[in-house]
């Protein structure tokens, strides 16, 4: 039987790029020319499936090569900030290689295409790169739905968020509630929407801004010397809650955010804080309300260095 190595190749790629694509949603690790870096990462794998197939060396064919292979891989893929970050990535990156593989697995023995073999581990024969298209959506579905199952169910722990609030020279960090009935959004730019106490609030802007800002909501506005500065800067946001259809929340859109993980700390952009009068709390345990839609967003986020000195 005649084996091209550019088709092995070619599939080997595909199928490596659909499980480091997935393990890149899951991980939420977005950086500048991910494209590339999975592609040159899948490409890595590819070349060694071949150098394998070809039983070059029998030493890259040992358990420590694949995994030296693995780390290798996950580095070059998602460039991880320290050690942890690194275990994490390529855990996740094993089980969505193991669900890509028992799909591939049920669709050979489902479908039967003709004089499939394995060589060293290797895949061989009339193998349809359509089969591994089909697998790989397969496995991206089943990894994406267990993953938002496993998500939904948050602990007590989970549902406080460490977060740090940027606005010009000034930042505060509190602690957020992570409130799953929170889905205001701003109706314009549909942006997600931190609702913060005003106490904590006014330690981001100046007391005579925060006039500004609450006499637009009153009617009563004033005169602010930073005005033109400033106002492109201010939101209004209709909200809806119990005893409330239509309540309207005043704030401003900040420079960036902040959440703090033990992993590291997650940056987004494209945030508005709007002001709460009152407390959320008695007991002072946390001054914001967080939405899931943050979390869950498109909104440009990366992936820093991590708290732990």
């Amino acid at each position: 039987m005649t084996v091209y190595l550019d088709l092995i190749f070619i599939e080997n790629v595909l199928m490596n790029y659909i499980i480091l694509f997935a393990t890149t949603i899951i991980v939420k690790n977005k950086t500048k020319h991910q494209g590339l870096k999975l592609l040159l990462s899948s490409s890595i794998g590819s070349v060694y499936a071949i150098i394998v197939y070809l039983d070059i060396l029998s030493i890259y064919s040992t358990l420590l090569a694949k995994v030296i292979l693995s780390v290798v891989m996950v580095y070059v893929a998602f460039s991880p900030n320290n050690i942890k970050q690194l275990l994490k990535q390529i855990l996740i990156f094993y089980l969505t290689s193991f669900i890509f593989g028992g799909c591939t697995f049920a669709l050979i023995y489902f479908l039967k295409p003709e004089n499939v073999r394995i060589n060293n581990g290797v895949f061989v024969g009339i193998y349809p790169i359509k089969v591994t298209l089909i697998a790989g959506a397969i496995a991206f579905i089943i990894t994406q739905i267990a993953f938002k199952l496993n998500k939904s169910r948050l602990s007590t722990k989970n549902q406080y968020l460490d977060i740090e609030i940027f606005y010009k020279d000034k930042s505060v960090r509190v602690m957020a509630l992570l409130d799953s009935g929170n889905l205001v959004k701003d109706p314009i730019s549909n942006l997600p929407v931190v609702i913060l106490e005003k106490d904590i609030f006014r330690k981001l802007v100046s007391e005579e801004f925060l006039n500004y800002i609450e006499g637009i909501l009153g009617g009563d506005v004033q005169d602010y010397k930073d005005l033109q500065e400033d106002q492109s800067k201010i939101r209004m946001v209709p909200f809806m809650s119990i005893g409330k259809e239509n309540g309207m929340l005043t704030g401003i859109r900040i420079d960036k955010i902040k959440i703090i993980t033990e992993d590291g700390e997650i940056e987004k952009r494209n945030v508005i804080v709007c002001i709460y009068n009152k407390k959320l709390t008695n007991d002072n345990k946390y001054n914001a309300l967080v939405g899931l839609n943050l979390l869950e967003g498109e909104e440009d986020y990366e992936l820093t260095t991590n708290i732990k000195k």
